[in-house]
């Protein structure tokens, strides 16, 4: 199948994301490639435009000021069925990974993802498996990221978290305080 170009009859495209500027660039970037683009910036507009004429494929950013991609998602499943999603998001998890796989998302990538692999997604059969990562998540960032999802399943609760990671608040702090790993 050729990347370069939707499928051949419905091309319509359905971007969510509350980040302005990227919304801006992704739609120009898609519609240069075949897609007609719908960008929105909130969940409540990407959840009118599911209900009412959903879109052959779907890019959706995970976390928004109004709500979660999740619900877009969902709401697509429900009216077109055949709808191919790929979830955006700057958050990555394997928790969410796997909550937007099983709301009916066809792959989940980590912002900052470039057009051609978002199309290379939205395209892919379902039987294609995808390459290994040219860059995979280091032991560190890994770790981070089981801190992360352990301090938001506690409420944003420090105390809360260092005690179920048996770790010492303050080491806890020192560590939430600094910037992501590569």
């Amino acid at each position: 199948m050729n990347a370069a170009a939707p499928v051949e009859g419905d091309n319509s495209l359905l971007i969510l994301d509350d980040d302005a500027a990227f919304r801006t660039r992704l739609a120009r970037a898609l519609e240069g490639r075949g897609f007609a683009v719908n960008a929105v910036g909130s969940v409540a507009e990407a959840s009118a435009i599911a209900t009412k004429t959903p879109p052959a494929y779907a890019v959706l950013d995970l976390r928004l000021e109004d709500g979660s991609g999740l619900s877009v998602v969902e709401a697509l499943s429900k009216s077109r069925a055949d709808c191919r999603v790929v979830i955006l998001t700057g958050y990555g998890a394997i928790a969410t990974a796997v909550a937007a796989v099983k709301a009916g998302a066809v792959d989940y990538l980590a912002k900052p993802a470039d057009a051609e692999d978002i199309v290379k997604a939205l395209l892919a059969a379902p039987d294609d498996k995808p390459e290994p990562p040219d860059n995979p998540m280091s032991a560190d960032r890994i770790r981070w990221e089981h801190i992360q999802r352990v301090y938001e399943l506690c409420s944003h609760n420090v105390s809360e978290t260092a005690r179920r990671l048996n770790m010492h608040r303050r080491t806890l702090q020192r560590i939430l305080a600094k910037r992501a790993p590569r």
